[in-house]
């Protein structure tokens, strides 16, 4: 497989397990509650969206792998769900405990309605509220619109980061952590080289350059380096009423997020491609820092569920084809 190809590797860590993304296919894999690892990979299908060529091109592709990303994650949550919920993958103990099974129509929308809160809150904490705190400052005499524009960028980063810190301090959250950090583990050895097995997956770093996280973070900075030096007020005309000034920044920033995340990705995929210049590990440091927080060491069975993933949309890429077709069950269950 050329090396050009690994940049195209990836994955996302859901509830008890990884799911993994090659060019063509994708493979969920998910640690069952009966402790057997339950798999389903599948060609990746072009959508309308994805057939638009245009749409491959640098500095719009961002925007694309953006909702993609989204897209394929909220399958793979809902697999994960499944499984989870699912008394075929369960031990008579553990169904005892459950009681009656939840029906598929009600569990699917409530995990499509936690994605759509989950939106919804991220915008009013990293948008409207950064925004909000920010205005307040003209009350107090601070009439520059580009001091204000900081203001907000700052705020946004300090609760991003004390976001990510809150969320990490919890058991579930940790959980997911650690199958973030199998996760980085499985593609740091695909990219090394190295055989797909959990002695050499362990010794591998839980770091990324290529990561969600590290995503986030230039995201971040390029929007400090180019937001604030944005008139926020081309619409108005003046500024001085934050019940009008609030909305404008907030749909401004909105407007300008795809071409922010454009650049975003081109400066990730450029941090896979050249991870081991100096440079280049010296720029993406505040990513890699900040995946301090987003991953957690795995254990032996995080690694194998992610492992698992990985190992079958190889095999996939390699064949061109699936090997199995629907759902696989790895391992025999617990007692």
């Amino acid at each position: 497989m050329p090396k050009g190809e690994y940049l195209q590797y990836g994955g996302q860590a859901i509830i008890e397990g990884v799911m993994m993304r090659t060019p063509r296919f994708f493979s969920i894999a998910c640690r069952a509650p009966n402790g057997t690892i339950v798999r389903i990979t599948e060609p990746l299908e072009k959508t309308w969206i994805g057939r638009q060529k245009w749409l491959m091109k640098p500095f719009l592709r961002g925007t694309f792998a953006l909702l993609d990303g989204m897209t394929l994650g909220l399958r793979a949550m809902r697999f994960a769900s499944d499984i989870q919920m699912d008394p075929k993958h369960s031990t008579e103990e553990q169904l005892k405990v459950a009681g009656k099974p939840v029906n598929e129509k009600v569990q699917s929308a409530a995990v499509l309605g936690a994605i759509i809160f989950s939106l919804a809150v991220g915008i009013l904490i990293f948008n409207v509220m950064p925004n909000a705190l920010a205005e307040t400052l003209r009350a107090r005499g601070v009439a520059n619109g580009t001091i204000i524009n900081y203001t907000s960028e700052i705020i946004k980063l300090v609760i991003f980061i004390g976001y990510l810190w809150a969320i990490s301090k919890l058991p579930d959250v940790k959980e997911v952590f650690r199958y973030h950090g199998a996760e980085h583990k499985a593609i740091n050895t695909l990219e090394r080289e190295q055989p797909l097995e959990i002695g050499t997956c362990q010794a591998q770093t839980r770091l990324h350059p290529r990561c969600g996280t590290s995503f986030a973070v230039i995201v971040f900075i390029i929007g400090f380096l180019f937001l604030p030096l944005v008139p926020r007020y081309p619409i108005t005309g003046h500024q001085g009423d934050p019940f009008r000034d609030v909305p404008v920044r907030i749909l401004m920033e909105l407007c300008l997020l795809p071409v922010i995340a454009g650049i975003s990705y081109e400066a990730l995929r450029m941090a896979g491609k050249l991870r081991d210049e100096k440079w280049v590990n010296i720029a993406f440091k505040p990513g890699l820092w900040t995946q301090l927080i987003t991953t957690q060491e795995p254990a032996e069975k995080h690694v194998e569920v992610a492992l698992a993933a990985l190992q079958s949309v190889v095999d996939a890429e390699e064949r061109g084809s699936v090997k199995v077709t629907g759902i696989e069950v790895l391992g025999e269950a617990t007692a």
